[in-house]
């Protein structure tokens, strides 16, 4: 049972195998060039909403130990379709002429039909104490070369807005892919789905990720 709540859930279901969905954002601010934190890296939360889902986290932990309830924990980091995500909200700026700030200058990405199906994948997995694995990407792009790149197509330069920090926050998906395989659509295909859907002036969903968050203000 796919789920995002934490002790209602692992109550109730407590004789099922649970996949709870948490985030990347349970992790500190790691140096661009490091690949990201692992699994088994100290936490550290920026803001509330990170250390609520951390909070989550602790109390599917309590009751998987409790009860021997077999849970799997995900920490998606940056799932997109063409509606919405990282790679929608860079592309739709580039084509308006609006600012793409770059601080946050590195993300992973991941595309929503693959992040999906890993989370069912992790059904059979789910032990007590709970697996936890990473759900995102295994690159590592920059936010000013995908900008660029959008602009390119859409013959339009982007504005640079910033600099890029050291860090950013990114997640480590060797062991999803050891667990899974890697993902199915490349970044290359997002790159062009996303590009071309923006040029034809598909629908979005209007909810911007703030990935350029440093603070934890989401």
């Amino acid at each position: 049972m796919p789920t995002g709540s934490g002790d209602v859930s692992a109550e109730r279901f407590a004789r099922s195998r649970i996949v709870a969905f948490s985030t990347g954002n349970v992790y500190p601010l790691t140096p661009a060039a490091s690949g990201g934190s692992f699994e088994t890296d100290p936490l550290g939360p920026i803001g509330e909403y990170a250390s609520s889902c951390v909070g989550r986290e602790r109390v599917l932990e309590y009751y998987s130990t409790r009860n021997g309830t077999r849970i799997a924990i995900v920490r998606l980091n940056y799932a997109i379709d063409l509606r919405y995500g990282v790679l929608t909200d860079i592309a739709t700026k580039v084509r308006r002429g609006e600012p793409v700030d770059v601080r946050m200058g590195y993300v992973n990405v991941i595309w929503q039909g693959d992040a999906s199906a890993r989370a069912i994948e992790c059904l059979p997995l789910a032990a007590s104490p709970p697996l936890v694995v990473n759900v995102t990407g295994l690159e590592t792009l920059s936010v000013r070369a995908v900008a660029e790149h959008f602009g390119t197509i859409f013959g339009r330069p982007p504005v640079i807005d910033g600099t890029e920090a050291p860090d950013a926050l990114l997640s480590n998906a060797s062991r999803s892919a050891e667990l899974f395989g890697p993902p199915s659509v490349s970044v290359g295909q997002m790159l062009a789905w996303v590009a071309d859907w923006v040029m034809r002036g598909g629908a979005l969903l209007g909810k911007p990720t703030h990935f350029e968050e440093r603070g934890g203000k989401f």
